[in-house]
């Protein structure tokens, strides 16, 4: 089943904040015609659609040539020397002319009127920095699954008795309840923030966190507004299982924060969900010291030995220590 994503554009008014859609791509010309489709078809006119190419190849450059050469709404750039993942993203940011900043990845899309649903809160909540919403999941062709949507949602604590203003903006971030991409912000925090590449592939999480803690209002809106493709190309995907994998650069950094004291339970919340994932990890690359470390001292997150996940992980270090490898210090 699909949900419709294209609508008329509606009219804008100066008045109105300008939002600049910053969107990275990389070698999907494939896909990324969906996702700049679902952009051009918002309900909400007054925006920019500013791409950052960081292909290896021409294609998405002859793309952008033939199909979009006489959109004004688009603005194009293809990187030579590519950049990287977060350098990419980062230097979209810092050609966006809007108020308001939204990303959106390649292989993802838009609803017809997920600008609109967004840049409405700002009128209802002036001092709003940051908003987001739910995400549909769907597959490569955007068919939508409905459940496995609410799945989704619910898993990264979107649901209907979240709504509104967080009372602990930081915790938003650092739970993992934001979202990495169809977000909005004002542009001027976005900047100030910045998109970091000493993270890896977390980069788009260390965002998030970093974002959250510094705004002082994020709202989140318990309605769709972008459709999470599930494609077998992502660069996470790339990397799972490995020790450069999101989820061991994002606990590391979780672990270094400085936060403050009513930000804690956040973080020993953050810590639960990523500490038994890096500890699967260390035990499949053989790293058997290592992850033992984390797994006892983070025995909260297999709720103090009452989890057979704790028994299951130990059973894998124990394997690994048979024929360990080299460990860092």
């Amino acid at each position: 089943m699909s949900v419709s994503l294209t609508s008329s554009a509606s009219s804008t008014s100066p008045s109105v904040p300008r939002v600049s859609i910053c969107l990275p791509t990389c070698n999907r010309p494939e896909l990324l015609v969906a996702c700049i489709d679902s952009c051009l078809a918002q309900s909400y006119g007054n925006l920019e659609i500013v791409i950052g190419d960081d292909s290896k190849d021409a294609r998405t450059q002859q793309l952008m040539a033939t199909r979009y050469a006489n959109e004004p709404r688009i603005r194009y750039t293809r990187n030579q020397p590519s950049l990287g993942q977060a350098r990419n993203v980062a230097s979209l940011f810092e050609r966006a002319c809007g108020d308001k900043i939204l990303l959106i990845h390649d292989d993802d899309l838009l609803t017809a009127d997920g600008v609109e649903k967004l840049v409405s809160l700002w009128a209802r909540h002036p001092q709003l920095e940051v908003a987001f919403a739910d995400q549909y999941e769907a597959d490569h062709s955007g068919a939508v699954d409905f459940d496995a949507s609410a799945r989704l949602n619910t898993a990264f604590r979107r649901t209907k008795d979240a709504e509104g203003l967080q009372a602990l903006p930081g915790r938003t971030g650092l739970i993992q309840m934001f979202p990495n991409n169809g977000w909005m912000a004002n542009a001027d925090l976005v900047k100030r923030v910045g998109y970091k590449d000493q993270y890896g592939m977390c980069c788009d999480f260390v965002f998030g966190t970093e974002l959250c803690l510094a705004a002082r209002e994020v709202f989140y809106l318990h309605d769709y507004v972008s459709v999470y493709r599930k494609t077998a190309t992502s660069i996470s995907h790339s990397t799972r299982g490995t020790t450069v994998a999101a989820t061991v650069s994002a606990y590391a950094f979780v672990k270094a924060l400085k936060l403050p004291p009513q930000l804690e339970p956040s973080r020993k919340l953050a810590l639960r969900r990523l500490a038994p994932i890096v500890v699967s990890v260390h035990a499949k690359n053989r790293q058997a010291v290592l992850g033992s470390k984390i797994a006892l001292t983070h025995l909260f997150a297999y709720n103090y030995g009452f989890s057979m996940r704790l028994y299951y992980h130990l059973l894998m270090l124990s394997r690994a220590a048979v024929s360990p490898v080299s460990e860092p210090a």
